[in-house]
């Protein structure tokens, strides 16, 4: 999927970055917005940057100083699959 939009003539000589730079720059933030809406997961991150894994894309949001949806929720979640994977279930 292609998503355009148009920025002022000016804006983009101050920014003075070449059109690739500007594409990735805005998809990017895009894909950071999304992912704090909750509208995408860490796996669908990896997968529109086309990284080979979920632990690829946590070290890139990392890196761009967004945090994790990981909440109480996921932690229980997380909790009942150690216990079942270490046979430790209580």
């Amino acid at each position: 999927m292609t998503i355009s939009f148009e920025i002022p003539g000016g804006l983009e000589r101050d920014l003075s970055l070449a059109p690739s730079a500007l594409s990735a720059a805005a998809k990017e933030g895009f894909l950071i917005h999304l992912y704090r809406s909750g509208l995408l997961s860490i796996g669908q991150i990896a997968q529109a940057l086309g990284l080979e894994t979920r632990h690829q894309a946590e070290v890139w949001l990392g890196e761009r100083g967004v945090e994790w949806n990981y909440g109480v929720d996921e932690l229980d979640l997380d909790r009942r699959t150690l216990d079942e994977f270490l046979g430790t279930e209580a």
